[in-house]
């Protein structure tokens, strides 16, 4: 089905679209925890944050005192390992970028070393499964992908917990890396996450996010190129439920030539207090001469009560680029489609259901994985199911 918000609309839902912010205003990137002042809110990067809901994770007052399960599942030739903090691997993305991933990297015990051997190609995605069993929880990850390997890794979060924890992709030379992240937690669960890939020369990363549980998620992509030739996709679907709060904020740091970016984002919300945040940061830095880069945010409001904050941000250095552009858009459901379909004859509960799966289909079919295609669909026709009709 074709695209239901025309580009530029903005009803209902609120849209805020800003002025190019440079990321290196705030705090430098630390592994320690006490070089980032505890936030108040009224930052730039807390801003849209409902802080009393972080259960302490932002200031020091949360204790590990809960447990998440980690079971990987892995094709022959995939080594898994758990390393202990000075495994030097640990941080080779990137440092963390605010104090609740600097927290978690100082306080996990424990880091999950996941690793593709050079050359290597699997058939089967390596499956991940995290499951919240209570508490609080810091984590690491690591994915591994060495030169001209291809995998593709599906990480799955389930259950209840407080979870701060970050994510390192590695991808090296000529390789091939495609991450789902599914955030399908219990309706309690607060999770905060640092997401960063490190790109090699003429390597490519595809990384799919699909947030739906949660009381509190805020999810923090991020992309550096290793060296010229670099591709990153990054692509993300969301369903904000009533009382949900669901941040993705995306920063991806050219400043490497000749490397490319492509970013896609698309939400859906229903309900009293359903609140999603969306900001997609670009930096084409003086040096990154021949970069190509673009972002989209969609946004489909399919209840009154709701509210989207949509700000996407490029910062351009330099003025030798092949192209650099950004969208952003949030409205309503329209009336119109749906009477086009139900004068075809179709019940209204359903024209509902396909104008919304017509709206995530393009970016769901980017998983190429069928089995969890399916369940993602279902899991958005029972969110419509349980309370819009």
């Amino acid at each position: 089905m074709a695209e239901t918000i025309p580009a530029g609309s903005t009803t209902d839902g609120v849209i805020q679209v800003g002025q190019p912010t440079d990321a290196r205003v705030s705090a430098p990137a630390s592994y320690d925890v006490a070089d980032f002042p505890v936030p108040h809110g009224r930052e730039e990067d807390w801003r849209f944050t409902p802080l009393e809901r972080l259960r302490g994770l932002h200031d020091g007052t949360a204790v590990a005192d809960g447990g998440v399960k980690v079971e990987v599942t892995a094709p022959e030739g995939v080594t898994v390992e758990t390393v202990g903090r000075d495994d030097a691997r640990l941080g080779k993305a990137g440092k963390p970028v605010d104090r609740v991933a600097a927290q978690a990297y100082s306080s996990f015990e424990k880091a999950s070393v996941v690793s593709v051997p050079k050359e290597t190609v699997l058939t089967e995605p390596v499956r991940i499964a995290v499951h919240g069993e209570g508490g609080t929880a810091f984590g690491h990850q690591v994915i591994e992908v060495g030169a001209f390997a291809e995998a593709v890794v599906v990480i799955d979060h389930t259950g209840a917990a407080t979870v701060a924890a970050n994510m390192e992709y590695l991808i090296g030379d000529g390789a091939k890396l495609t991450v789902v992240s599914v955030q399908d937690w219990d309706d309690t669960a607060v999770h905060v996450g640092q997401h960063t890939a490190l790109v090699g020369r003429d390597a490519t990363f595809k990384s799919v996010v699909v947030t739906f549980g949660g009381d509190l998620v805020r999810l923090h992509p991020r992309v550096v190129y290793g060296a010229p030739g670099g591709e990153a996709e990054l692509y993300g679907v969301y369903f904000t439920d009533n009382g949900q709060h669901q941040e993705h904020r995306l920063f991806i740091d050219h400043d490497t030539p000749h490397c490319r970016s492509n970013v896609a984002y698309k939400g859906a919300l229903q309900g009293k207090e359903a609140h999603a945040v969306w900001i997609g940061d670009v930096l084409i830095r003086a040096a990154a001469e021949g970069t190509d880069t673009y972002e989209l945010n969609r946004n489909l409001v399919l209840t009154d009560g709701a509210r989207v904050d949509s700000v996407p941000n490029l910062e351009i250095e330099t003025g030798e680029i092949v192209g650099a552009g950004h969208a952003s858009a949030t409205g309503r459901f329209e009336d119109e489609q749906l009477f086009y379909l139900m004068a075809r004859g179709i019940p209204a509960d359903e024209a509902r259901r396909l104008v919304v799966r017509g709206f995530f289909a393009e970016l769901v079919q980017q998983i190429g994985i069928p089995d969890l295609e399916e369940r993602l669909i279902a899991k958005i026709e029972a969110e419509l199911e349980a309370s819009v009709g």
